[in-house]
């Protein structure tokens, strides 16, 4: 083989600048900036093949697996071939694999933190991923030689591409489901007038709005109304604003804060039709230092219908939380 053709072998093995762009980008989002397993930050590896990244601890655990199981490769030190990266792509990372792999895990089987032993380190780990004790039933893989981790996350694509009966992938004006969101209450909202505020949410996704009444002259407003939103094909976070109206001159903002949509579109995918079964979690949004979360929002099956309480801090704003439950409505 000459030397102009080895080169040429090598080259096409390593991914296209344009996927390798991608992968950075998938790295570089919030919940991707923590370990998948442990939380600890500024993970270096990942698993290509279920999609996520992970710390060097964990990492170790996950090579010991095996790479039938789990694939391990560094971020910064490997070369990732195009089908690493587009497994990586396909599944999303940490948030849309966890909420699959860890859909059914226990109120009391703590996750590993970063200073965890290994021995619990280990245990947890193959737990999730070998014998895949969290994951939908239906979903488990139980011939470890014909493990594939995407299985799962191709199960769930699916059944979002199937969700209205067509097949136009590009079509965003197609919904595979709507959302009833109920706006509760705000808690120490942020003063914009004299002593007080008279507070508004607004909820955006896409080209969509939806808005609550005004609250006069209050910080802590209780509202319980439900403002509805359809969830399009492609669809991204729902932004939520707070205002305080004013009469005489521009509503000032009482701070922000986005909803990730995916933990709860994710799970009621993967789940199917919740009026079969009891009360139960299927999914869960993870709070991290990168998101607005003040807690971990859990999604689950109460009394047959999917919701998910939400608890939010108010970005950009000197004070202010948001409560909010989402509750999933299937298009017939």
């Amino acid at each position: 083989m000459s030397t102009t053709n080895h080169y040429q072998h090598i080259k096409s093995n390593k991914p296209v600048l344009g996927k390798a762009r991608k992968l950075k980008d998938l790295m570089l989002k919030s919940d991707n900036r923590i370990c998948a397993d442990c939380g600890a930050p500024d993970p270096k590896w990942a698993s290509a093949n279920i999609g996520v990244f992970l710390c060097l601890k964990c990492g170790d655990v996950h090579r010991a697996l095996g790479p039938d199981v789990s694939k391990v490769l560094s971020v910064t030190l490997d070369d990732w071939s195009d089908s690493d990266i587009d497994s990586m792509l396909e599944i999303g990372g940490n948030s849309y694999a966890n909420s699959i792999y860890e859909s059914f895990l226990p109120k009391d089987h703590p996750k590993p933190k970063m200073d965890s032993t290994m021995e619990y380190r280990t245990k947890f780990i193959r737990a999730k991923y070998e014998t895949q004790d969290f994951l939908k039933p239906s979903l488990r893989i139980t011939s470890k030689g014909s493990f594939d981790a995407t299985n799962a996350v191709k199960s769930v694509t699916s059944s979002i591409s199937s969700a209205s009966g067509k097949h136009v992938a590009d079509d965003t004006r197609e919904f595979v489901g709507e959302l009833n969101i109920t706006v509760v209450r705000g808690i120490q909202l942020a003063v914009r007038d004299m002593l007080t505020s008279d507070p508004y949410v607004v909820l955006t996704l896409g080209e969509q709005k939806a808005q609550t009444t005004v609250k006069p002259s209050d910080l802590n407003p209780v509202w319980n109304e439900v403002l509805k939103i359809s969830i399009p094909r492609n669809y991204g976070p729902l932004k939520l604003e707070v205002y305080d109206h004013d009469t005489f001159s521009a509503d000032d903002i009482m701070g922000e804060a986005e909803i990730d949509l995916q933990p709860m579109i994710t799970a009621v995918m993967a789940f199917g039709d919740p009026s079969r079964v009891g009360d139960m979690q299927i999914g869960r949004w993870f709070m991290t230092k990168d998101n607005a979360l003040v807690k971990d929002s859990t999604v689950n099956v109460v009394s047959g219908k999917v919701k998910q309480e939400v608890h939010l801090k108010l970005q950009n704003v000197e004070s202010g939380e948001m409560e909010l439950e989402l509750e999933w409505v299937p298009i017939p």
